[in-house]
């Protein structure tokens, strides 16, 4: 395999992708966060004091996926066409899980901008929840698919359950 980010001297660089195809592009990552019955049940209910968090998340997500970019050494500036950060709730285990899909029609894919999106509505949840519970976890962040540009779609094998430890 060869790695495009480095040139023949070994140094950082970033991808030329102007010879490339613009194509439809588009990218789903998940990931979780595991609390406590209490704050998981506060979430839920919508009375955690600073607010409505999945609300703020769902905002913090789009706006992190936006700034990707930013954050991330050589990544591509996209024009993102469409980002959702959507939520669903694991009652039995007082998880949420994060899902943000990432498109674009463009030269390079969007799968740093789908994982950025969930990582941060995630830590955004933390941020509103830790005065309830500081020992909250986050994990699980994965790619779940991915459609378009060269290498064509890619489709986890994951099944998006934790695995228990005993």
């Amino acid at each position: 395999m060869e790695f495009t980010h480095f040139d023949g001297q070994g140094n950082a660089w970033m991808v030329d992708v102007g010879d490339k195809a613009d194509t439809r592009r588009e990218a789903v990552a998940r990931g979780s966060i595991f609390m406590s019955p209490e704050c998981f049940s506060m979430v839920r209910q919508g009375t955690m004091k600073k607010g409505d968090v999945l609300a703020v998340a769902r905002v913090a997500g789009i706006m992190g996926a936006k700034k990707t970019w930013e954050l991330i050494p050589l990544c591509h500036v996209l024009n993102l066409t469409r980002l959702t950060v959507d939520f669903e709730m694991d009652e039995e285990r007082h998880g949420i899980c994060a899902v943000c899909t990432a498109r674009t029609t463009g030269k390079t894919g969007v799968e740093m901008e789908a994982l950025t999106g969930v990582s941060v509505a995630l830590l955004t949840i933390y941020d509103m929840c830790k005065a309830v519970d500081k020992g909250m976890e986050i994990g699980e962040i994965y790619l779940e698919k991915k459609t378009g540009g060269k290498s064509g779609e890619f489709l986890t094998t994951r099944n998006g359950k934790r695995e228990e430890t005993i």
